[in-house]
């Protein structure tokens, strides 16, 4: 039996935006419909100026594939003292069936693309139908990849963003400009960006509080992607007191996501979580309920996402003959 290869540009010719968006629709149902085993994730921080690294697992049981993915970010010394990017990633396939490891995958670009993809999924479930104007806080590599795919299931006419760092901010003005055509209005503070939002979508790699309950619009749709691990946050905790919550998997969330930080204070219990979105796409609990709710979509990642997305490519790469197969098991 051989074991497939695919490098990061070859990763990178093997699946495209729409897909990406579908496979992970396909992983949130599957969730939720009793396909998956999903242990908890692993995640070790390191010694500073070093990040961290967080190991994931799952088992797609229609597909009878095991993942793990090792992701790592933060290494900000990565790019000048060792060559290397700050964040990487890989992402190991083995067949169910025997556990014979059927690929070894690059697994940085996934990470980003199935991130993204969750926005999108969660904008066409839960953000209101004339939402317009989306608000980005932070805006880095995962900032840029909410708005590519976001932009495939609505019409975005304009971006507002606010980053700590103006060179940063400035860079992703001249960056989403040129790409999509969509204005970026850069913003003066953090609030006047907020005010602003139909969407919102957090991607920072925030310690504290950087939205607060009182510049969030009524109708307004939250993105909380930098949440991943206790000790981040980016949501102020009243923010979800009268909001409708949906996360991707409540045992994360309420350990590790967005959510813990109003559980943590009483704010809210976890019978006022909503649900997964999972239950929302298989239609067994209603989205948006009407233009005037809050809704936040809180996303830590799942293993099932890198999963299922992750089993596309593998299938794309033998039906086009991309990639190196080699003899791992003689």
């Amino acid at each position: 039996m051989k074991t497939l290869l695919l490098k990061k540009e070859e990763v990178s010719r093997l699946i495209c935006v729409s897909e990406v968006i579908c496979t992970v629709e396909e992983a949130y149902k599957a969730f939720n419909s009793d396909q998956v085993e999903q242990p908890d994730y692993i995640g070790i921080h390191l010694p500073s100026p070093r990040g961290e690294i967080d190991f994931k697992v799952g088992y797609d049981k229609a597909n009878e594939v095991i993942s793990m993915k090792a992701s790592s970010g933060g290494f900000i010394n990565n790019p000048t003292a060792h060559g290397l990017p700050s964040g990487m990633g890989t992402i190991l396939l083995l067949d169910a069936r025997s556990c014979a490891l059927i690929c070894v995958m690059d697994g940085s670009l996934i990470t980003g693309l199935r991130t993204g993809a969750s926005g999108a999924v969660s904008v066409k479930a839960l953000a209101r139908k004339n939402a317009k104007k989306i608000t980005s806080i932070g805006t880095g590599n995962q900032a840029r990849m909410q708005i590519r795919m976001i932009n495939e299931t609505m019409k975005i006419e304009e971006i507002h963003a606010w980053d700590r760092n103006p060179h940063t901010l400035s860079k992703y003005k001249t960056d989403i400009e040129s790409e999509f055509g969509i204005p970026v209005i850069m913003a003066n503070s953090k609030k006047e960006a907020v005010e602003q939002a139909d969407i919102l979508i957090t991607t920072t790699r925030g310690k504290g509080s950087l939205v607060e309950p009182e510049w969030v619009k009524p109708g307004t749709h939250i993105v909380a992607i930098g949440t991943d691990q206790q000790g981040k946050q980016e949501l102020g905790p009243e923010i979800f007191r009268n909001a409708k919550v949906v996360v991707d998997s409540i045992a994360q969330c309420t350990e590790k996501g967005e959510t813990w930080h109003p559980l943590n204070k009483n704010i809210i219990t976890k019978d006022d979580i909503h649900g997964e979105i999972g239950e929302i796409l298989l239609g067994k609990k209603p989205g948006r309920e009407n233009d005037d709710e809050v809704t936040i979509f809180d996303s830590t990642g799942m293993a099932i996402q890198d999963n299922v997305t992750s089993i596309k490519i593998y299938r794309n790469a033998i039906e086009r003959d991309i990639g190196t197969f080699f003899e791992f098991f003689e």
